[in-house]
């Protein structure tokens, strides 16, 4: 097996990490996300249902049992998981390529600010792409929420394709991508103060390795 091959290798099995990471985590975090979700959807389509949690949860238990916090949980899924894969291998992928592809100068000879703007970039360019991710079921959501009675057809009918795919995503892009950037450049932030290496460059055990050394 020649270099070429091996390399090809590394980079699947890299970004398979990048994809199966966050989607496992993601997996675990939306069964804790899920009874909260149940709330703030009935607190938000049904005026009086409940002030907040303290009294939301409850009130489902009681009419729909411990099952009714979950029964939203594979829709949850369905919308999460996709958007936090994208996000984490957006990310990774493209601060790799900033640094090979953009930047004048190696990872090594880049100051810590500079790296940190690398970070936000990655980050808006990966909630971009999770923006676009995300919209459509969001706009499902909205339209469904607010026309009593009505079906994905109906929704579909009403916006068309092209409205459900673009209606309002220049403001989502907007706002997802400066939070995404935002929460990429904390994460960096953080592991610099801890002494650790920022995002990209060399791989996770070079890097870690390096920081360790010096």
């Amino acid at each position: 097996m020649d270099g070429s091959e091996s390399g090809g290798i590394r980079s699947q099995i890299q970004d398979l990490i990048y994809l199966a990471g966050p989607a496992s985590a993601e997996i675990v975090a939306d069964v804790a996300l899920c009874p909260m979700e149940a709330v703030k959807v009935r607190v938000q389509t049904q005026p009086g249902f409940a002030r907040g949690l303290s009294d939301g949860l409850p009130k489902i238990i009681r009419s729909e049992g411990v099952r009714g916090l979950f029964k939203g949980l594979v829709p949850l899924w369905g919308r999460q998981i996709p958007y936090t894969m994208m996000k984490f291998a957006t990310f990774e992928n493209t601060v790799e390529l900033i640094y090979k592809k953009v930047m004048p100068t190696s990872k090594e000879e880049c100051s810590e600010s500079v790296q940190l703007g690398v970070s936000f970039a990655g980050g808006y360019i990966a909630g971009i792409f999770c923006a676009v991710i995300l919209h459509p079921a969001d706009n499902l959501v909205l339209f469904l929420n607010n026309s009593k009675g009505a079906t994905v057809t109906d929704a579909v009918k009403k916006l068309g394709l092209l409205g459900l795919l673009t209606r309002g995503l220049p403001l989502r892009i907007f706002i997802i991508g400066t939070l995404t950037g935002a929460q990429w450049v904390i994460y960096d932030a953080v592991k610099v103060l801890a002494g650790l290496p920022t995002t990209g460059g060399a791989s996770p055990a070079t890097a870690l390795a390096r920081a360790v050394s010096a």
